[in-house]
């Protein structure tokens, strides 16, 4: 036996199912293509009131220090590694808050825990 739709009746619930499937593949996509450019993008930020600068990938890659002459002292070498540990911890900070910033664009301020 066959199942019978009331007359009248149209299948507009599966049309609004297909439309909410097409819009999170194409917020999916978004983000793809934002987690690209992010870890494509060069971050930099300096401590040690600009005596060391760290540029890093939003990919989380280290790719230089520059560190001031005048910083460098034999005697004082603990405060040189507190102050590249500081300008670090600065510039993953600036990467996250960038990453959260260009994600809320996209996702319009939805969470997707694990996803970023």
């Amino acid at each position: 036996m066959k199942a019978r739709l009331p007359e009248g009746y149209s299948n507009k619930g599966m049309g609004n199912m297909n439309n909410m499937v097409r819009q999170a593949q194409k917020m999916q996509e978004d983000i793809q293509e934002v987690q690209a450019r992010l870890e494509q993008t060069d971050f930099t930020e300096t401590a040690g009131g600009g005596m060391v600068e760290l540029t890093m990938t939003g990919g989380r890659v280290l790719k230089e220090i520059k560190i001031n002459p005048e910083i460098v002292d034999k005697d004082e070498i603990d405060e040189l590694q507190d102050i590249i540990v500081a300008g670090v911890n600065a510039i993953l900070t600036k990467i996250d808050d960038e990453s959260a910033k260009e994600m809320e664009k996209v996702t319009g301020g939805v969470s997707f825990p694990g996803l970023f």
